[in-house]
């Protein structure tokens, strides 16, 4: 495993983290708590020291999964990294809810089910510009972080193209960027990664193998069952990825190497992106994923070493 400084932090993060969208029951399986222990430990085992869940993956489903496995291991040995901002239902519809009283319960909630006092980082969950831009919800952020509930905040971005939430990071304290990139959706090179580099923010790349579909396992005409998330895609925008996927495979993949893999190391090249945080449904996928830090470039410029380490 690779590892590189989360911005302006003190986080050493590795290079693949682990994304637990999966956990909350919207991927086509449900989870106990033995199969999450499972692919936490794999995790653990190969270098793996970031978690990445939300409030609304499930309703703190995840994030008590996680709490109930982190309750039975070294707490420091994990960098958290949760989010605020929506209420999930049993029929995965979610609110949205910003208020400041909201957002703090919510963080509350999130510290219960996690089993934690504090969250390493707290981000900002896909909102719009107006929720955005309430200064009483970030001075009370704020507050938590002095009150040693939350060690760092960050933004996740909903638009690839945010650029208002994204240039407004450094003012709101947040030290981080959460944004959909991969190699069928390289809209943050554009604006949103030169602002990162810029501000010395933190990037963790979510959906780094496009909902999967970058992982080399799906030909054209590809479907999934009704408890996937992917069922719900449009018929025709999936087709269209899946042949720019076969098309992909075959002209810039290298021969023999696992696509994934491939696809996950694309993304840690580029210099503004610190790490991936892939789902996983299994311990032989977070190998398959962990395998990908051996092709993340070590001149990087957020690589972590002894002397920042100090």
């Amino acid at each position: 495993m690779k590892y590189r400084k989360l911005g302006k932090t003190d986080l050493k993060v590795s290079v693949v983290g682990v994304g637990t969208w999966q956990f909350g029951g919207e991927w086509g399986m449900d989870f106990t708590q033995p199969e999450v222990d499972a692919i936490l430990d794999r995790s653990q085992e190969l270098g793996i020291n970031l978690i990445d869940t939300a409030e609304c993956y499930g309703d703190h489903l995840s994030e008590a999964f996680i709490g109930d496995y982190i309750s039975r291991r070294k707490r420091e040995d994990w960098v958290i990294a949760t989010k605020f901002g929506h209420k999930f239902h049993q029929n995965f519809t979610r609110d949205q809810v910003w208020s400041t009283e909201d957002v703090l319960q919510q963080l509350d909630a999130s510290l219960k089910a996690l089993r934690t006092d504090y969250i390493d980082l707290y981000q900002f969950h896909s909102g719009t510009d107006e929720v955005f831009d309430n200064d009483e919800l970030w001075t009370a952020l704020d507050k938590q972080k002095q009150a040693g509930k939350i060690r760092h905040l960050g933004i996740s971005i909903g638009s690839n193209d945010n650029l208002h939430q994204t240039e407004s990071a450094t003012r709101v304290g947040a030290s981080a960027i959460q944004v959909v990139y991969n190699r069928l959706d390289r809209t943050p090179e554009n604006r949103v990664f030169p602002s990162c580099v810029q501000q010395e923010l933190g990037v963790l790349a979510r959906v780094p193998l496009a909902s999967g579909y970058l992982s080399g396992k799906y030909k054209p005409g590809a479907t999934f069952s009704t408890n996937d998330v992917r069922n719900n895609h449009d018929a025709a925008a999936t087709l269209t990825k899946l042949e720019e996927v076969q098309r992909i495979q075959e002209l810039e993949v290298p021969q023999g190497m696992d696509m994934a893999q491939w696809a996950l190391a694309w993304c840690l090249k580029h210099p503004a992106v610190t790490c991936v945080i892939p789902g996983c449904k299994s311990p032989e996928q977070v190998e398959g994923n962990a395998a990908a830090a051996q092709y993340a470039p070590e001149t990087h410029p957020q690589a972590w070493n002894e002397e920042q380490q100090g």
